[in-house]
C-alpha cells in the first residue's frame, strides 16, 4: 500500500512536468515506445495463449478483425465483441475445454466485501518506505510516461485530452486507493483508438468502471474465468496490440519510421529478459547463477538486453526522440535528449536496476558522447530537413501535435469526439 501511495505521489508530480515533456517530444518517440509496450507486454502473452488453443481463439480473432477493421456489420447490428466472446465460449464448452464442476466450485467463492479506510496500515508502511523508493520511483515515472503516451495516442485518434487532468486523476486514484487498502495503483489503459473503433465512448468507460467495481465487490472473477475460456477473451488484446503498433507508423511521418522502430527496441529487450528470467526460474535457477559468460556462449546476450530494457518506456522515448531529431538534422535537439538520457541513466531511471547515484555510469557516458557528437554537427550549421507532403497532411489531420515536425501548428485543434481513454 505504501508502495502504491508513493507511485501515486510521483504521478501527481508528473502532472506538472508531463505536459512539458510531451510538448517537446516527437510523436514518433511517444507512439513508438507505446507501440513497444503494445507489441510485447499486451500482445505476446495473449498470442501465446491463443495459439495454445488455436481452434478456440482463431475464429474469435477472425470475427473481431472482420467486425472492427472493416465496415461489415452483423445482422441487427449485434455487438461484434459479444458475438466473438459467445462464439469462442461455445466452441470451448463443446470442445471440452471448460467443465461444470469448475463453475460450481467458483460459484461458491462469491462473497460481498467493500473497501474501508486502512490509514493505519498505510502509515505503518510509510514508516519503512526507504527500501520502497528504489522500485516505486521508476514505476511511478513509468506510469506517468505511459499515461502521457496514451494521451498522445488518443490525440491521434481525434480526442485531445488535458494531460495534466489525466495525470492528476491517475495519481489521486492511486493515493486514495492506497488509503482504502489497495496495493494496485491505477493506470491509463493502452488502446484508446482500438476501443474507439469498437464503439466505446465516455459511457463505455464509465460502465466499465462500475462493472469492474461490482465484480470486485462480489469476488466474481473466479466464476467468470470458469465460464469463459481465456482463449476466447485474449484475442481482443492482440487486436489492440495490432492497432497501436500500426498507429505508431500511420500517425507519424514516413521519414520517422526508423525512430519508431528505435523506440520499440527497449521494450522488446525488456520483454525478452522477462521471458529468460521466467524460464530460468521455472528450471530452479537464475541468470546470476548461470552466469553471463555461459549465457553469452549459448548466444543469449542477456546482460546487454537487461541493461537496454530497464526503464524501457522512458528509454524508448529518449532513444526515439534522438533518432527523430537526427533524421530532421536538428542536432541541438538531439543533443539535449542525449544529455537527458545521460542524466536518467546516471540516476537509474533508465538502464539501471534501481534509483541510485551512478546507477550506470558507462551507459550515461555513452549518451554523453552522443550529445557531444550531435553538438559538433550542430555547429556545422546544417539546415533542418524540409517536411515532406505526407507530413503536412498528417499535421493537418492530427492538429499539429507533432513537436518534431517543421510545420507550424494550426491556430486551433478540432474538438474531440468524446471517446474516453479507459482508466
Amino acid at each position: 500500500m505504501a508502495w502504491a501511495f508513493i507511485i501515486g505521489v510521483i504521478v501527481l508530480i508528473g502532472a506538472f512536468v508531463g505536459p512539458y515533456i510531451r510538448r517537446f517530444t516527437p510523436r514518433a518517440a511517444l507512439l513508438g515506445t507505446l507501440a513497444g509496450i503494445s507489441v510485447t507486454f499486451i500482445s505476446m502473452n495473449p498470442a501465446g495463449r491463443m495459439w495454445d488453443l488455436a481452434w478456440v481463439a482463431l475464429p474469435v480473432f477472425a470475427l473481431l478483425l472482420i467486425g472492427l477493421m472493416t465496415d461489415v456489420r452483423l445482422p441487427f447490428n449485434f455487438p461484434i465483441g459479444l458475438a466473438a466472446l459467445l462464439l469462442g465460449t461455445a466452441i470451448g464448452w463443446i470442445g471440452g475445454v471448460m467443465s461444470v464442476p469448475d463453475v460450481t466450485a467458483a460459484a461458491q467463492t462469491i462473497a460481498f466485501a467493500v473497501p474501508d479506510l486502512r490509514i493505519g496500515m498505510l502509515v505503518d508502511g510509510l514508516t519503512e518506505m526507504a527500501p520502497l523508493l528504489a522500485t516505486a520511483i521508476p514505476l511511478g515515472v513509468y506510469n506517468f510516461t505511459e499515461a502521457m503516451t496514451n494521451v498522445e495516442s488518443a490525440a491521434t485518434a481525434g480526442d485531445n485530452y488535458n494531460l495534466r487532468s489525466v495525470l492528476l486523476a491517475d495519481g489521486t486514484g492511486a493515493v486514495i486507493g492506497a488509503m482504502l487498502g489497495s496495493p494496485f495503483p491505477p493506470a491509463v489503459y493502452v488502446g484508446h483508438p482500438g476501443w474507439k473503433a469498437a464503439g466505446g465512448r465516455t459511457g463505455y468507460s464509465m460502465a466499465t468502471g462500475v462493472v469492474i467495481a461490482v465484480l470486485c465487490f462480489l469476488g466474481m472473477f473466479g466464476l467468470l474465468a470458469a465460464i469463459f475460456p481465456t482463449a476466447a477473451i485474449v484475442p481482443i488484446l492482440l487486436y489492440i496490440g495490432l492497432l497501436i503498433g500500426a498507429q505508431a507508423f500511420q500517425a507519424t511521418p514516413r521519414a520517422h519510421a526508423a525512430a519508431v522502430v528505435a523506440a520499440l527496441i527497449p521494450n522488446l529487450a525488456s520483454w525478452a529478459t522477462t521471458q529468460i528470467d521466467n524460464s530460468l526460474a521455472a528450471a530452479g535457477t537464475s541468470a546470476a547463477q548461470v552466469g553471463d559468460q555461459a549465457l553469452a556462449g549459448a548466444g543469449v546476450v542477456y546482460h546487454g538486453l537487461l541493461v537496454l530494457g530497464q526503464g524501457a518506456i522512458l528509454a524508448g522515448l529518449v532513444l526515439g526522440a534522438i533518432v527523430v531529431f537526427i533524421i530532421d538534422r536538428r542536432f541541438l535537439h538531439a543533443g539535449v535528449f542525449a544529455l537527458a538520457g545521460a542524466a536518467l541513466a546516471f540516476i537509474g531511471l533508465i538502464h539501471g536496476e534501481r534509483v541510485e547515484w551512478n546507477a550506470n555510469g558507462p551507459v550515461a557516458l555513452g549518451y554523453l558522447f552522443v550529445a557531444i557528437v550531435c553538438g559538433v554537427f550542430h555547429f556545422g550549421k546544417h539546415a533542418p530537413r524540409e517536411p515532406e507532403p505526407d507530413e503536412l497532411a498528417l499535421d493537418r489531420l492530427h492538429g499539429g501535435a507533432d513537436a518534431s515536425a517543421s510545420v507550424p501548428a494550426p491556430a486551433a485543434a478540432a474538438p474531440p469526439d468524446r471517446a474516453a481513454a479507459v482508466a
